[in-house]
């Protein structure tokens, strides 16, 4: 009978260790399939809904899903709605070595009012879009690693917004720097996927989150794209948006 005992015993432990490893892997797959923007609540984002604030007519070509960013002049295209609370997830990827852009979130009817091309908003919470060329010709210039930004997704507020940065920070203090170094460089795909609720922001990385920032003001308005000196392209642009 003892020998039976520990026999079942051994079962039942060998069936708990099978039930959390499938359970883990579940919650995996769950969380991998609300990451990429798949399920009830998400829709795609399309040419009709986003209008050109301060660019050229073809600084953004909108085709077969991807968008195609010129880089010129610098400024942004802008969704017509207002989001407050939303998830949202964006593939991209640089064409030129030392390439810059970014995701706006919240930006303000006033701080995107009378912007002249060269310019970008006035406010706002920026999701950094950075090529790693553009890290190593600061370094190449400068004689040292850049102390202020980073290329791997850098969250911070523009213009007259705020937000408290997450840990890791800039030394200023400004900007929430990425806990690990994820993104791809030129010519490869990234992932981005962000969750904007009662004004924080947290943002993943090709699958990890990294950065972002809690308290920002303000924590309404619109979804801008950057156009900022570099090709770039966009594609699986989705958004949920919450409660």
């Amino acid at each position: 009978m003892r020998i039976c005992f520990k026999f079942i015993k051994t079962l039942m432990f060998l069936s708990l260790i099978g039930f959390i490893s499938f359970s883990s892997l579940t919650i995996a797959q769950e969380s991998a399939k609300l990451i990429t923007g798949e399920g009830e609540g998400w829709s795609a984002l399309s040419e009709s809904d986003f209008q050109n604030v301060n660019t050229d007519p073809d600084t953004w070509i909108w085709k077969d899903g991807t968008i195609f960013c010129k880089g010129t002049p610098v400024g942004v295209t802008r969704s017509k709605k207002k989001y407050t609370n939303f998830e949202m997830v964006a593939t991209w990827r640089h064409m030129k070595h030392a390439g810059n852009s970014g995701i706006f979130l919240w930006a303000s009817e006033d701080g995107l009012e009378g912007l002249k091309p060269g310019q970008l908003p006035k406010a706002g919470i920026e999701v950094q879009i950075l090529d790693h060329g553009y890290a190593e010709n600061y370094e190449k210039a400068n004689k040292k690693k850049s102390d202020w930004f980073t290329t791997h997704g850098d969250v911070f507020p523009v213009g007259k917004s705020k937000m408290i940065p997450f840990e890791p920070k800039s030394p200023k203090g400004s900007r929430s720097f990425p806990s690990k170094n994820l993104s791809k460089g030129v010519g490869e795909w990234n992932h981005y996927y962000i969750k904007a609720v009662n004004g924080e922001v947290r943002l993943w990385v090709n699958g990890e989150q990294v950065s972002g920032g809690k308290d920002c003001d303000p924590k309404t308005g619109y979804l801008c794209l950057e156009s900022e000196g570099a090709p770039i392209e966009f594609k699986g642009l989705k958004i949920k948006e919450l409660p």
